[in-house]
């Protein structure tokens, strides 16, 4: 079988914080039959969709390895809704604009039930944003990001700990004026695609 692939994945994440789970795969694809085509673009789109969007969201380590395990069937039960927009079809090819959107809460669940570290903001907690800490130190330096917290008057809410390394999440509210005092205190900082990860 023939199989010609060409894909442009496009996705935006939102400037409040709040997950966008919807992602559009552009593809040609040359098979056997138009049929046969057209179901492995589709199958083809919801995985780079997939693998695209949680992408933005969680450990890519973690995820690209449960996705290469994941059958059709688990990555189906991701998608809430599928647009198809420019289909054209011959006797061998199908070619169309495919967008796809997401499940939050099934989305969410897999991911825990999978141990794929995430910071996909949950539907009452999308106006905070993720800090991933890389501790030199892990006691002296968590505390030093308490009285940090403290004295900024945000709360922290830690998500998950693994080794020297802590994740947290903070008010959206608070970005800037946490960000300025980290740097006082000697701490690096980055983005990373939305979460913030700081080290010292």
């Amino acid at each position: 079988m023939k199989r010609i692939l060409g894909i442009l994945s496009l996705f935006v994440m939102s400037a409040a914080g709040a997950a966008d789970l919807r992602g559009n795969v552009s593809l040609n694809i040359t098979s056997d039959t138009a049929a046969a085509a057209k179901n492995i673009a589709m199958t083809e789109a919801r995985r780079q969709i997939v693998t695209d969007i949680l992408g933005q969201y969680s450990d890519k380590d973690a995820l690209n390895l449960v996705l290469g395990e994941a059958d059709d069937n688990a990555l189906n039960a991701l998608i809430a809704s599928t647009e198809i927009d420019d289909e054209q079809a011959s006797p061998t090819t199908y070619s169309a604009n495919i967008s796809m959107t997401l499940d939050a809460d099934a989305v969410r669940t897999w991911l825990a039930e999978k141990g794929v570290q995430n910071w996909l903001p949950d539907a009452d907690n999308i106006n905070r944003f993720v800090v991933w800490a890389e501790l030199s130190s892990p006691i002296a330096n968590w505390v030093e990001l308490n009285d940090i917290a403290r004295r900024e008057n945000v709360d922290v809410a830690i998500k998950s700990i693994n080794g020297n390394r802590l994740m947290f999440d903070l008010p959206m509210s608070s970005r800037g004026t946490f960000t300025i005092a980290i740097r006082e205190g000697g701490w690096h900082y980055a983005n990373m695609d939305g979460a913030l990860r700081i080290w010292k």
